[in-house]
């Protein structure tokens, strides 16, 4: 059985400061997927760039940062070495440190922070371009007869249940027709959203925007952070949850378990 997270960390710093160390420690997962880490490596402190478990032995730590310091940035923590360490290939989101993928052998790990749509949808062209290029990435996987999961922030809610106000929200970015047309395409592609296959109920969110002070008080907030897998790796499908009460970011973190 392995222990996946995957959480948008709205800066591994400011993070830091907000109980980061612990959490990772009483986890003890077997794999972290880390979205907006807002740092360069050469920027972090020791503890910062050699992690441990909760038995205090190293992880394997596998980055991807953005050209710009501060901006997007993607990493992996694992305790097992990967086989192969890679990106999308692709400068535009290459340059943003929009992924860092990991092959395990069994499986490809990737960890993605999906690009911001921005309001009035001024980056939805980018953002769509990404969500085709994973897609595509995905099935060259299948192809290759290798299991995937895609875990990160993909900022699309997809279906009204996955936000708690959908008809105050209809034109917003991370919730725009074409966004959830994807994600919908995504998923009758052959991957699996894990949580909405286990738990169909309304009212699980994994980010409570800062502009509202009382968001995340009231719960009022949407489920932007997934773990994907391909449906052939669905029998391995044991566990997925929303680690709701994790503080440290306006995300929160979000769990896997498989048996494998």
């Amino acid at each position: 059985m392995k222990k996946f997270l995957s959480w948008n960390v709205n800066g591994i710093r400011a993070c830091a400061q907000k109980g980061f160390l612990d959490w990772l420690s009483s986890e003890n997962a077997d794999f972290v997927c880390l979205q907006e880490t807002k740092a360069h490596q050469e920027q972090l402190p020791p503890e910062l760039r050699n992690f441990v478990d909760g038995s205090g032995h190293p992880y394997k730590v596998y980055w991807s940062q953005a050209q710009r310091k501060g901006y997007s940035g993607t990493a992996i923590l694992a305790k097992q070495e990967a086989e192969k360490i890679q990106t999308l290939g692709i400068p535009e989101f290459d340059d943003e440190g929009r992924t860092v993928i990991a092959d395990f052998g069994a499986f490809t790990l990737v960890s993605a922070y999906f690009p911001n749509s921005q309001e009035a949808g001024a980056r939805l062209d980018y953002k769509l371009r990404f969500c085709d290029a994973v897609l595509a990435f995905c099935e060259n996987q299948r192809k290759a007869g290798k299991h995937v999961i895609v875990a990160g922030d993909y900022n699309i809610a997809h279906t009204p249940i996955d936000l708690a106000r959908p008809d105050q929200n209809e034109g917003n970015p991370g919730y725009l027709p074409e966004e959830r047309a994807w994600m919908g395409k995504y998923l009758s592609a052959g991957y699996v959203d894990t949580f909405r296959h286990l738990c169909p109920e309304p009212g699980h969110y994994t980010w409570w925007t800062y502009r509202v002070p009382s968001a995340r008080t009231n719960n009022i907030g949407w489920r932007l952070d997934y773990h994907c897998l391909d449906r052939e790796f669905l029998p391995a499908l044991l566990d997925a949850g929303i680690q709701a009460e994790v503080q440290g970011s306006d995300h929160c973190p979000v769990s896997l378990m498989l048996d494998i």
